[in-house]
């Protein structure tokens, strides 16, 4: 899962629009892990790669929440 991530180049509404998928597929992997533990079905290998697409997942959507948050100077 290889998913370029060239942020400078977008506008806040299609980064927006990315967060919501990116999100969204995250969720859905974090179903699959768990109904694959659950069920005893999945192979460890086939977990550990979910669970690394998961985890590049939550960096993409923490640099584009960065992305949209304004910087606040106190």
């Amino acid at each position: 899962m290889n998913i370029p991530i060239d942020l400078s180049m977008k506008s806040d509404d299609v980064l927006r629009v990315e967060l919501e998928v990116f999100r969204r597929q995250h969720r859905d992997l974090d179903e699959a892990i768990g109904a694959l533990q659950e069920k005893g079905t999945g192979d460890q290998l086939t977990i550990r790669r979910l669970k690394k697409q998961k985890l590049r997942l939550k960096d993409i959507i923490a640099l584009i929440e960065d992305r949209l948050t304004p910087d606040i100077i106190a």
